[in-house]
């Protein structure tokens, strides 16, 4: 594995480390409380945060990334947790995996990062350009958590 591969798998792990420790603290109750102001609650963005790296992965390459197809309608875009179902993942099931997807992730796709794909709407055409996006889109995410936490304080 190339150097900058080996750099870009620690900035995701290292990140969503960070996330999974702002959470530690977080409840049941206080991941699905939606304060006003907001659409989503903490719940709903760490499986949209899971949802959106393996979407993104299948948008480039054309391949079922595995995740179950329930979660689209949970944790896609433009969901809400008025989607929620008994079956929704609770907290610590999506902080499980959420721990894990780094690693899943680099197992299965660490050696293709640079296999050159049809590029999406947004112009990526390789694994790697997609993990680059996820992360910043991950970044967001952990504001909005961040913003969520303080307004429930």
């Amino acid at each position: 594995m190339k150097r900058r591969h080996e750099v870009l798998f620690t900035q995701l792990e290292t990140y969503r480390s960070y996330i999974l420790g702002v959470l530690e603290n977080v409840s049941e109750e206080v991941a699905d409380v939606i304060p006003q102001g907001f659409n989503n609650n903490i719940r709903w963005n760490l499986g949209h945060i899971y949802l959106d790296q393996y979407l993104w992965i299948q948008a480039v390459t054309k391949e079922k990334a595995g995740v179950p197809e329930q979660f689209q309608t949970w944790f896609g875009y433009g969901t809400s947790p008025a989607n929620f179902t008994p079956e929704t993942p609770t907290i610590d099931e999506l902080k499980n995996l959420l721990k894990e997807q780094p690693a899943q992730i680099k197992a299965q796709y660490g050696e293709r990062l640079e296999e050159e794909f049809p590029p999406t709407e947004l112009g990526m055409h390789t694994i790697e350009q997609v993990l680059i996006r996820t992360i910043f889109h991950e970044g967001m995410h952990l504001q909005t958590i961040l913003d969520l936490k303080k307004c429930m304080k």
